[in-house]
């Protein structure tokens, strides 16, 4: 039997003042892992008089231009319910409230020619705040490939939603066809300043390098996909890049996805020696610019994390990053091994999303109705959920028409008109800004409910913000009692008090400090801070890309053999330096040795030492870290960290 609870129903106006601006909270401390490590220039959006993708303002009149045939137009809402109609090739709505509208375009006959879709927000008077972790992936420069009116679109949407963060994508290839050789005048120059003009702050990445790159003896002809072998290169792109795109982006992850196949397939000491190259690439391109984890696919599986550890990476970004498309449930699981790996920083959730599969005769991509309701009520699940497992910034995937294989995966139709997620994604904007995840009422079992509780400043004003849900409906575990200023729904619209919870949360928007009479669980533990001084001493396993056991994470050698490779070792400052190596741990079954010990390098030098690996027992079979370490005075003590794996070819 349905429990009944007294709800506050505030008016729609009053809704949109109590969501009209946000502010940041002030935060510090170097081992703060909230804290704000950029600050922008914003104001709050204006309304654009074009309205671009059919998006409106609570107050706007909702009014767009039909095809010519059209003689009616009807309108219906996320629920399929009519709205209103007219006649006539011009749809002129009057003001419609916070929600999601699809517009039917029909004949003289009531038969649909096609229709669109809009949005009404709420406005956001005052600018997003500095520290929300509210982002959107939108990958403008290319979705928006030398078309800056799209960009533009991209940009202004983003900002409308209430997004903090925006991640692009740039091509190492398209920015330099020849070695030293830059192009001008691209489309990620035009995406860049038009993201900083619109007060985002631009999180860029890339992956894949330029043919004249590609190592054809260690990794064939066409591996555009692997990482440079000469780190002295991506070292120089990084700078050059980071110089170019100084004051317009924020922050680069240097790789995407290394550690799967489609983006290399590479093994966690490969990836901690790029990232060791990159960050001091990056810093001497724009001291300032923020150096996060070159980001994995996942959350880091054991020896992702370990490796991370082992190779002593933390002095080397500044944010830890990952993704993931699992369910939301599932997150608290999914990120225990960043918590610790993050070593302190900030983990950012650069890509996550859920991927549904397209109408099959759909060229463009379409859902139905059923998966559109699923991917907007995805939204506020997944980002709270993901706040409370540890994530600092969170990144939805992605805000334009994006079809992979069979699913889509936008938050925008192909024109750029909105889907319900876009609605939705503007009401964990506003209902979360700022938001700080202060703990959880502990679920029932698998399915919830679950109430995830904030501080955040909706409409300017530091509140307590629950948001509830479960994933089978289930009786609202709330207390009756609990003071409740605001209900609004998975699309931000005003609503009651649920008396039962389904999948679409509910955001419950409480006096500051009323969640207390809560009894919650804490947040996870993370990684205390680690300290530690970058080295500009990199080391580098080299070992042909065939030798790679993804799933172990390991470099392949044949027991009864014994296997040549070289370690790289680079000076990345502009001083000579001098220092030994040493092998810190082997397999107890496996004979290593490395010469010379002393190794003497000039300024960005890169030297190869000869590295010699056996198991002399052919019937030996196992796996295990190789730690290599060396001692270079006061350019530190560089740390080389590989697994391997001894079996039959």
């Amino acid at each position: 039997m349905e429990r009944s609870f007294p709800h506050v129903l505030l008016p729609t106006l009053a809704v949109a003042s109590l969501l009209s601006g946000c502010v940041a909270s002030s935060t510090a401390g170097r081992n703060d892992v909230w804290r704000e490590m950029k600050t922008v220039v914003r104001t709050a959006p204006s309304p654009s008089p074009e309205h671009p993708g059919n998006v409106f303002l609570l107050g706007e009149k909702v009014t767009i231009a039909a095809p010519s045939e059209t003689a009616k137009w009807r309108i219906t809402d996320d629920g399929n319910k009519k709205v209103t109609e007219g006649t006539g090739n011009t749809v002129d709505a009057g003001e419609l409230g916070i929600g999601w509208y699809r517009i039917a375009f029909l004949d003289a006959q009531d038969k649909e020619s096609g229709y669109t879709t809009a949005a009404v927000l709420a406005p956001l008077a005052a600018p997003t705040p500095q520290d929300s972790p509210v982002c959107v992936d939108s990958a403008s420069a290319w979705f928006g490939r030398a078309d800056p009116a799209k960009q533009e679109r991209f940009a202004y949407l983003a900002t409308l939603a209430g997004a903090n963060w925006i991640r692009d994508r740039m091509s190492w290839g398209d920015m330099e066809p020849q070695k030293g050789s830059f192009s001008e005048n691209t489309t990620y120059d035009s995406s860049a300043e038009i993201v900083s003009r619109h007060g985002l702050k631009s999180l860029q990445v890339f992956h894949g390098i330029p043919q004249w790159a590609v190592n054809p003896q260690l990794d064939g002809e066409s591996a555009r996909g692997r990482f440079p072998r000469d780190l002295r290169d991506h070292y120089a792109f990084c700078r050059a890049m980071a110089e170019r795109y100084k004051g317009r982006v924020r922050a680069w992850e240097p790789w995407n996805e290394a550690n799967i196949p489609d983006f290399g397939g590479h093994t966690i000491d490969e990836i901690c020696s790029l990232q060791k190259a990159a960050y001091w690439g990056l810093k001497a391109g724009d001291p300032g610019v923020v150096v996060c984890w070159n980001v994995f696919a996942g959350g880091g599986n054991k020896q992702e994390s370990e490796g991370v550890i082992r190779n002593e990476a933390w002095p080397y970004f500044e944010t830890y990053n990952v993704h993931t498309y699992d369910p939301p449930e599932k997150y608290l699981g999914v990120f225990e091994r960043a918590r610790n790996a993050a070593s302190g920083r900030p983990v950012w959730l650069s890509e996550c999303g859920i991927g549904l599969h397209f109408i099959e005769d759909s060229k463009e991509g379409e859902l139905t109705p059923e998966l559109e309701y699923r991917q907007a009520a995805f939204i506020a699940r997944s980002y709270a959920s993901s706040l409370y497992a540890g994530v600092n910034r969170h990144f939805f995937f992605i805000l334009g028409n994006y079809l992979e294989r069979v699913n889509q995966f936008g938050l925008l139709r192909y024109d750029q008109t909105p889907r319900p997620g876009y609605v939705a994604l503007a009401a964990v904007g506003r209902l979360l800004a700022g938001a700080k995840c202060v703990g959880r009422v502990a679920p029932v079992n698998e399915d919830g409910p679950y109430v995830y509780v904030f501080r955040a400043y909706p409409g300017a004003v530091e509140r307590d913000v629950l948001v509830a849900w479960s994933l089978k409906s289930m009786d609202n575990p709330l207390p009756t009692d609990l003071k409740v200023e605001m209900v609004c729904d998975y699309l931000g619209r005003p609503c009651p008090r649920p008396a039962r919870l389904n999948e679409a949360a509910a955001f419950l928007v409480l006096p500051a400090g009323e969640s207390r009479r809560l009894r919650l669980e804490p947040l996870p533990p993370i990684s205390a801070y680690r300290e530690g001084a970058p080295s500009p001493v990199v080391l580098q396993l080299v070992m042909p890309s065939s030798a790679s056991d993804l799933g172990h994470q390991a470099h392949k050698i044949v027991p009864g053999q014994k296997t040549d490779a070289t370690v790289a070792a680079y000076n990345f400052s502009n001083q000579k330096v001098s220092g030994t190596l040493r092998m810190d741990e082997i397999p107890g079954n496996v004979r290593a040795s490395i010469g010379p010990e002393t190794v003497q390098m000039d300024p960005f030098e890169r030297k190869e030492l000869p590295l010699t690996l056996a198991v002399p027992n052919p019937e030996q079979k196992a796996e295990g870290w190789v730690t290599l370490r060396g001692d270079f005075g006061a350019a530190g003590r560089p740390v080389l960290a590989f697994r391997l794996i001894v079996k039959d070819n």
